[in-house]
């Protein structure tokens, strides 16, 4: 039978979170149910709570980097078993019979992947998110998180930690290569993270130098303002990538000005604004304007152990669930370091 759990929603766009409840599906055969325990807020929850990306489904519970443990688990489930420590990210079904479902791609499925929240289930009904108390998810689609890694650091990784990792390793970052990484918020950082992990030398570029310390702690060898025009000279053909996290529309000439011949600008932020651009910043130096969407569950689970290896998870701001209005408002702001994490147990 359904289970009724409490949750944080969007009662209709642009409203504020509140209290509420909602149905958790019978966990079927190859469902599980977990307990969470956190979830981290993204800024791709505010865009959808606010239908800055269009039109949306409300109520709306929002939260797609969730980690937690197992409670049951249905009678055709090999993967896990009750109280392993477990991750959902961005999405929780596909179609899988696709070319990208069958190939690990599932994030690019044919049919559309199906979104942890403000989608629709095969069911039929909408889907809803982190910001809860359980949730069941079919064992595919869900992720182990290895020991060498904490639940609530662990949290955001389900898509702040792969957002970053797959286009990093996808365009080659790694020993010999430069990497720049445009904004140190909640992607941008483990961006540096990760592409420090992976041998590359790598650069911040952001608004202002009020957060180079951290920038060099996190494992960056350089930090630029791009606030500065100098720095656009000074850095000119120099990078192999450049991973751009931010969500405001960007120069991207003056980006694709940094490459060195060949080298790619990859896109993981999402401005709600359309962008222009004059071709010959691409055609001069042979450079690739590339975007990057999460990436598929063995990926997610690839990333997920390597960052146990390196011993690394997001720098997060633990809150309470009552605090999620003011934490959609600092976000916006710019007023998180890195990362809120929301305390399950507090909702």
């Amino acid at each position: 039978m359904t289970t009724t759990v409490a949750a944080y929603a969007a009662p209709s766009a642009k409203a504020p979170l509140e209290r509420t409840t909602i149905e958790r599906r019978t966990v079927g055969e190859h469902d599980v149910l977990i307990d969470i325990q956190y979830a981290g807020i993204c800024h791709s929850d505010i865009h959808q709570a606010r239908e800055g990306w269009g039109e949306a489904i409300f109520p709306m519970v929002p939260g797609h980097e969730i980690a937690g443990v197992v409670s049951e688990v249905g009678s055709g489930v090999t993967k896990f078993k009750v109280g392993d420590r477990v991750g959902v990210g961005c999405m929780v079904d596909s179609c899988r019979e696709c070319e990208p479902c069958r190939s690990g791609r599932e994030q690019h499925c044919v049919r559309g992947s199906v979104q942890t929240y403000n989608g629709v289930g095969k069911d039929g009904r909408p889907t809803y998110g982190g910001y809860s108390q359980k949730i069941v998810v079919d064992e595919a689609f869900t992720l182990r998180i290895p020991e060498g890694i904490s639940l609530d650091v662990a949290a955001p990784l389900l898509c702040a930690g792969i957002t970053t990792y797959s286009p990093l390793k996808h365009w080659g970052a790694g020993p010999g290569k430069k990497v720049a990484v445009v904004g140190l918020g909640g992607l941008g950082h483990m961006g540096v993270k990760i592409a420090h992990a992976l041998g590359a030398e790598v650069t911040v570029l952001s608004q202002s130098l009020r957060k180079k310390d951290d920038g060099l702690k996190l494992g960056a060898d350089h930090y630029y303002a791009t606030s500065d025009p100098k720095t656009f000279e000074e850095l000119a053909g120099t990078f192999d990538v450049v991973l751009s996290t931010v969500s405001a529309p960007l120069d991207f000439g003056a980006y694709l000005g940094l490459l060195k011949t060949g080298g790619a600008l990859v896109n993981v932020g999402a401005p709600e604004e359309p962008i222009s651009l004059n071709l010959f910043s691409l055609i001069g130096g042979n450079k690739t304007l590339a975007g990057s969407m999460i990436g598929g569950i063995a990926e997610t689970q690839e990333m997920l152990d390597f960052c146990a290896e390196h011993s690394m998870g997001a720098e997060i701001e633990l809150i309470e669930a009552s605090q999620v209005n003011e934490a959609y408002e600092r976000v916006l702001n710019s007023d998180v370091r890195y990362r809120f994490v929301i305390d399950a147990a507090t909702i």
